[in-house]
């Protein structure tokens, strides 16, 4: 969104007000649980409580009667959910790693804005979005939307930009592209992010990461000499340097999916069903790759495929990862030790075909998926 002067002074006035709330509904929730309850306070800190205390507040404090009442009881449910969430996971005895965070105080100069508007608190008027209280913002519109909006969320993200997200209740609709009779099948790596049966369809390392590092690391270094001793806020010169970092993260994590739906759409077009490995990068932090692997961003690449996968209405089957590098995709005989990465030719013991490790693999998956490999763009093994 483009926001002017008076808006952003608005909207600022708005987040202030709504803190209030989210606070006094911490600090409710801190007392009932060490026990140390006020007189009416109940042990469930459910909503209905929350609710009589906002509108007490309200009735007695002016500046809080100034802005809308919408953002405000919306926070309150936003309390609710993430201490609901929190206490089931406590419950659930889950690690400490996996558990919701326990909500805290926003402060002034640590939490970002956040304003939700259900559909009494906002309307849209000749493109731009109109909020209670007498803000108006202009929207810059991704697409248009495809029925009316049931409720908005208003926000800034780390780098300073405005965003408008929009709830639509619509069932979602498919854009069907014309058959190929083609298939591909699609392995995931760090030396190639997508490896696949067709080599005009092979995904290179964009290696954004890398060519940005040098700039982070010298915001990073901004960061370390104005870092603020604990307990204090950062100073202007240290929220500077984390909005310069932000905004360059951002840029990177923009360039990755730039990439990799450019790529989908591409996948998607020339093939009638894909064979995807259902690969979970997530055991890569704890490797050596784990720099390279983050960078090369293959869960979100794969969540791209899958999406433009289903909009377009291909096919995509998601096939097992195991024994792939050790299983032959010409004759399916399975090697008795598993190939060190160092290795990257595959060769058979039983039918003696020889080929590629990661182009071995993508076959792999069409054969798995009961897919005709004859159908892939791929040469032939014996000829890698």
């Amino acid at each position: 969104m483009r926001v002017s002067a008076t808006a952003l002074t608005g909207l600022e006035g708005e987040w202030a007000r709504c803190r209030w709330p989210w606070n006094e509904c911490v600090a409710v929730s801190l007392r009932v649980h060490i026990g140390n309850k006020t007189a009416g306070e109940k042990a469930t800190c459910g909503p209905a409580r929350l609710d009589r205390m906002l509108t007490e507040a309200r009735t007695a404090m002016g500046w809080l009667r100034e802005g809308s009442s919408v953002p405000q009881q919306q926070i309150i449910r936003d309390f609710g959910t993430s201490r609901a969430k929190a206490v089931k996971d406590i419950r659930a005895r889950l690690p400490v790693r996996q558990r919701a965070g326990i909500p805290r105080p926003k402060k002034k100069r640590e939490a970002l804005p956040s304003l939700n508007y259900t559909r009494r608190g906002f309307r849209i008027r000749d493109g731009r979005l109109h909020l209670a209280g007498g803000i108006v913002l202009t929207v810059v519109w991704s697409r248009g939307l495809p029925a009316d909006p049931t409720s908005v969320r208003v926000y800034q993200d780390s780098a300073g930009a405005w965003y408008a997200g929009f709830v639509v209740a619509t069932e979602t609709e498919t854009e069907p592209l014309a058959a190929t009779g083609r298939v591909i099948g699609i392995d995931w790596g760090v030396k190639e992010t997508a490896t696949t049966t067709s080599d005009a369809h092979d995904l290179p390392h964009a290696q954004h990461g890398r060519k940005a590092q040098e700039k982070l690391t010298r915001y990073d270094r901004m960061m370390a000499r104005r870092k603020p001793k604990r307990g204090h806020a950062g100073s202007k010169g240290y929220r500077h340097a984390k909005k310069l970092r932000s905004k360059l993260y951002k840029k990177v994590a923009g360039q990755r999916q730039d990439t990799a739906r450019k790529w989908a759409k591409r996948v998607v077009r020339d093939h009638d069903a894909l064979a995807v490995e259902d690969f979970r990068p997530k055991f890569l932090a704890q490797s050596t790759m784990a720099r390279k692997a983050a960078d090369a961003a293959i869960g979100a690449t794969k969540r791209a495929l899958m999406e433009m996968g289903r909009k377009h209405g291909r096919t995509v089957h998601l096939v097992h990862p195991a024994h792939t590098t050790m299983d032959c995709a010409q004759c399916g005989a399975r090697a008795k030790h598993a190939l060190p990465l160092s290795e990257r030719t595959y060769t058979c013991t039983a039918c003696g075909a020889v080929s590629p490790r990661d182009k071995n693999s993508a076959r792999v998956m069409l054969v798995r998926a009961g897919l005709d490999p004859a159908s892939a763009d791929l040469v032939s093994p014996a000829t890698c």
